[in-house]
């Protein structure tokens, strides 16, 4: 169910490659609403999802490998066998997004002003001159010294951090009102990180942006987002306010990523404890019952024989929910197991 408010509405997300071993089920039956001017914080280990959830929200998968099904509804327009002339027309103008890694999604062989001149060009039909402005604009507001000269410098004339921030300044050129921040901190050292997260936070405040923020990163979350999708094998195991999620989380899976996050205090000793195991391929579809029973590890709180033979969905009261067998009391239980500082 939805309201007014939301701007972004995902039901029943499924997401299929086509591979020469056989199909692989990224994504199986994913659901979440996002909130106009509000963050939600997508984590989970590599090959959760995460990305795939993203791409399929712009339409940028290969349709020719690639299977997507249900509903993407971005303010009351369906994304899913959209034609690619009206994703052209969203992308950037409505919905933008900052990619991983941005020394690769940059072109080497333009200057920055001229890729993101070339956005404002498409979506608004200006000229080389005010396309020339709106980027050198767009470099000042996203902190890049001397916009005017730097304008003109290659993606490697910029460090990490500055190429990040002309990601940014890239995705923001039509002012869209859905950004989606793929890894916006990944590599990136903690000072650079927290000027890039600022940065995101003055831009959502200033335009009642939505932003979809997809990390590795709990901390990242517990900062800046208002609700957060646990990702696993291409499901949601967990679902609710941030808060919520991360000081009562309902699933051992979430547990055990708030159990891994390294803390410092010379007081108290507190090893790293890792998830166990690996995550699951997803290749030929998942055997039946919880996908994460291998790796389960909360001591004393072993499921039913369900656990094994029936896959777990999402339930739970005042908007949190978690996909597990364990009961109530038990799920209460995984607090307990927490380390005793605050992330």
């Amino acid at each position: 169910m939805t309201d007014d408010q939301t701007f972004l509405s995902v039901r029943g997300l499924s997401v299929r490659f086509r591979t020469e071993d056989g199909p692989v089920q990224a994504v199986e039956n994913l659901s979440f609403d996002l909130t106009r001017g509000t963050t939600l914080g997508i984590v989970g280990e590599s090959g959760s999802g995460k990305s795939v959830t993203s791409l399929s929200v712009l339409g940028l998968h290969d349709p020719a490998r690639t299977t997507v099904e249900g509903s993407i509804m971005l303010d009351g327009t369906e994304l899913v066998g959209a034609s690619e002339a009206v994703l052209r027309g969203l992308r950037g103008r409505r919905m933008a997004m900052v990619f991983q890694d941005a020394l690769t999604a940059l072109s080497p062989y333009y200057s920055v002003g001229e890729q993101i001149a070339e956005t404002y060009r498409r979506h608004t039909g200006g000229g080389r001159s005010r396309s020339r402005a709106r980027a050198v604009e767009l470099l000042g507001r996203v902190g890049i010294p001397s916009p005017e000269r730097r304008v003109d410098d290659y993606p490697h004339q910029f460090s990490g951090g500055m190429r990040q921030r002309v990601m940014i300044a890239m995705a923001l050129t039509c002012d869209p009102e859905l950004l989606i921040a793929d890894e916006p901190t990944t590599a990136l050292d903690v000072t650079v990180q927290a000027q890039i997260l600022e940065l995101l936070a003055g831009l959502q405040a200033e335009f009642g942006t939505s932003i979809v923020l997809i990390t590795h990163d709990l901390g990242v979350i517990a900062g800046c987002a208002d609700d957060v999708l646990v990702m696993y094998a291409g499901r949601c195991v967990e679902h609710g306010p941030v808060e919520e999620v991360l000081t009562r989380p309902q699933h051992p899976y979430t547990a055990g990523l708030l159990r891994s996050v390294p803390r410092i205090r010379s007081d108290v000793d507190q090893p790293l404890l890792p998830v166990p195991g690996n995550p699951p391929s997803l290749l030929g579809g998942l055997p039946p019952g919880c996908s994460f029973r291998p790796r389960c590890d909360s001591p004393g709180l072993v499921g039913s024989g369900a656990c094994g033979t029936e896959r777990p969905e999402l339930s739970g009261p005042d908007g949190h929910r978690a996909a597990c067998h364990l009961t109530r009391e038990q799920r209460g239980a995984l607090t307990d197991l927490l380390p005793l500082t605050e992330i």
